[in-house]
């Protein structure tokens, strides 16, 4: 564990400071406080007379990793303020540290509980990751499950804002914007076939442009995302394999508005574990071939898992995007520098470099020859202080 006051140093690593930049062999990357103060292989930087080493020998050395869709609206997360504080910590490790996530954006949970669950972190009380939040998702009218499917689903009850026409969604996307959350996330339609009301989709966007604030949409559907895309939105939040392959149309409508996607492959196939292995092959082959059709048309790409509708192992989506023909550096991007670009935070996070914050995972192995070595956590840092060791 790191000295406080004391400089740490990664020693002996592989680094990889960002996805387009060739990584520095037998690397070292010098923490100061909260900060990277240097970075490069063991003969170009000097270490001071006191440091805390870290050995990273026969491991790889990136930036902290973003989980750009998750939720905090288990059960277990309930009652924020009052958990103790060891069991908080101990959540928030097994959850997101234990798997490198040193920021994640929260899309419909509980606002007042996220933020507590946040204030605890930010405060110093606990350990975890850097949270944004939209706090409560706006839903089309009877979009929401009864209380008795959400609580065998193992997810807190929560008031979810029903829009029928664009002057509610102005409304409400405002009273969740004046309370403090960091953006906005829409529910396109409901399973029942019911939709956001024309133009409610432009007017929530519209209020959270106004203060800079990123909008967010899960869809149903290739229609849900065309009509997500028209209305100004910023990230299509899943993949929608149920609707077919994605065309042109959509395509065309992702560059004009340079949105980003966050697929959630694995996703499907967690949904899809009650039924027969073709339909499961089937549905998940699409989702593939949709996020294939996003990448050949030049789209960004958000690493994100619906975590809290799925298990925290983030191994199955790195492998799905694999599959679907996303690089090694590509999917690297995927979890720092494009959600760091994506957020407003590429001057401070998402590379390693000088006077950037001090988020890194370490690794082991060589997640360039196999990607499912990055959930192979040896490390995390946030704002240099070890928040996860494996072991400890």
């Amino acid at each position: 564990m790191a000295t406080a006051g004391t400089p740490v140093a990664l020693i002996g690593g592989t680094i990889h400071a960002s996805p387009t930049e060739e990584p520095i062999r037998d690397g070292v990357v010098l923490i100061q406080g909260d900060t990277i103060a240097a970075v490069g292989n063991r003969a170009s930087v000097k270490l001071p007379k006191r440091a805390d080493i870290l050995d990273c020998s026969a491991s790889t050395i990136t930036a902290g990793f973003w989980n750009s869709h998750v939720h905090f609206f288990e059960r277990k997360w309930a009652n924020a303020a009052t958990i103790p504080a060891p069991e908080l910590g101990r959540q928030l490790q097994d959850t997101f540290t234990r798997y490198g996530f040193t920021s994640v954006f929260d899309l419909s949970s509980l606002w007042e509980n996220t933020r507590r669950i946040r204030d605890r972190i930010n405060s110093g009380e606990v350990q975890g990751p850097r949270i944004r939040s939209t706090g409560e998702g706006l839903v089309p009218p009877g979009a929401v499950p009864s209380d008795e499917v959400l609580n065998l689903m193992g997810v807190m009850t929560t008031p979810l804002p029903e829009i029928t026409n664009a002057m509610q969604a102005a409304a409400a996307s405002k009273k969740l914007l004046e309370e403090g959350v960091d953006g906005i996330k829409l529910f396109a339609s409901s399973p029942r076939g019911a939709l956001f009301a024309e133009g409610a989709i432009q007017a929530a966007v519209n209020e959270a442009h106004r203060l800079g604030k990123p909008v967010f949409v899960h869809p149903n559907s290739g229609t849900d995302v065309l009509a997500a895309l028209r209305g100004g939105v910023d990230v299509i939040a899943h993949t929608t394999p149920r609707s077919g392959p994605w065309d042109e149309t959509i395509l065309t409508a992702m560059k004009e508005r340079r949105a980003s996607l966050t697929p959630t492959l694995a996703l499907w196939k967690y949904f899809l574990r009650h039924d027969r292995i073709s339909t499961q092959e089937q549905l998940v082959s699409t989702a593939l071939s949709q996020l294939r059709a996003w990448l050949a048309a030049g789209g960004t790409v958000l690493f994100g898992t619906d975590l809290g509708a799925v298990d925290p192992d983030p191994s199955e989506e790195y492998d799905l995007m694999a599959q679907a023909g996303m690089s090694f550096r590509q999917i690297l991007a995927s979890l720092t520098t494009a959600p760091a670009e994506r957020f407003g935070e590429s001057a401070r996070m998402g590379r390693i470099a000088p006077g950037l914050q001090a988020d890194l995972v370490v690794v082991k192995g060589d997640p360039s020859k196999d990607v499912r070595a990055l959930a192979d956590v040896r490390y995390t840092l946030r704002a240099g202080q070890i928040v996860y060791s494996a072991g400890a």
